[in-house]
């Protein structure tokens, strides 16, 4: 019968291969992680500096509203916040869920902006309805992760528009 004996190296590894092979394996472990941060990097994009070019206030509920009470509708500007997205202003309507409505008006000294938008998160709202010189309805996707920037069509308002009402709810069954 034969004897397999193993053989044993004559020299041991040194000292300073055993770390060149652990060094090359914890550099190759590493650098399948994405997400290094280095003081010199890209710094991320500021966030959007808040606009208050428009008042926006609570629309009036006429079911609730009794007819000739003539307080003051609520604002809501810290609820639905403005923000400039080069040039066309955007009215944050994440907050909106189910139904509501709010009213917009230039503030006093301000013109309309030549361009409005309205952002939006999917699956919240199922339509908006603008009223303005012309009425017109946004439908909105039910499904989608990321927010989404409705602007409005030309002639909907003009610089002589007083209000703007927006609605909100859900797609009306046919």
């Amino acid at each position: 019968m034969v004897c397999l004996q193993m053989r044993t190296p004559k020299t041991p590894l040194p000292a300073a291969a055993c770390a060149a092979v652990l060094l090359a394996l914890s550099i190759a472990g590493c650098s399948s992680w994405q997400h290094w941060y280095w003081p010199f990097s890209k710094k991320p994009p500021p966030a959007p500096e808040i606009s208050h070019d428009l008042t926006v206030t609570a629309a009036p509920d006429p079911a609730v509203t009794p007819a000739g009470d003539s307080s003051a509708p609520a604002d809501v500007s810290a609820n639905y916040p403005e923000y400039w997205k080069r040039n066309t202003l955007v009215v944050d309507l994440q907050a909106a869920s189910g139904s509501g409505g709010i009213v917009l008006q230039p503030r006093s000294g301000v013109a309309w902006p030549v361009r409005l938008a309205f952002r939006v998160r999917p699956g919240s709202i199922g339509q908006l309805e603008v009223i303005a010189d012309q009425r017109t309805i946004l439908p909105i996707a039910p499904g989608g992760t990321h927010l989404v920037d409705l602007e409005l069509a030309p002639g909907i308002y003009t610089s002589r528009t007083e209000k703007m009402r927006v609605s909100w709810g859900p797609v009306p069954a046919q």
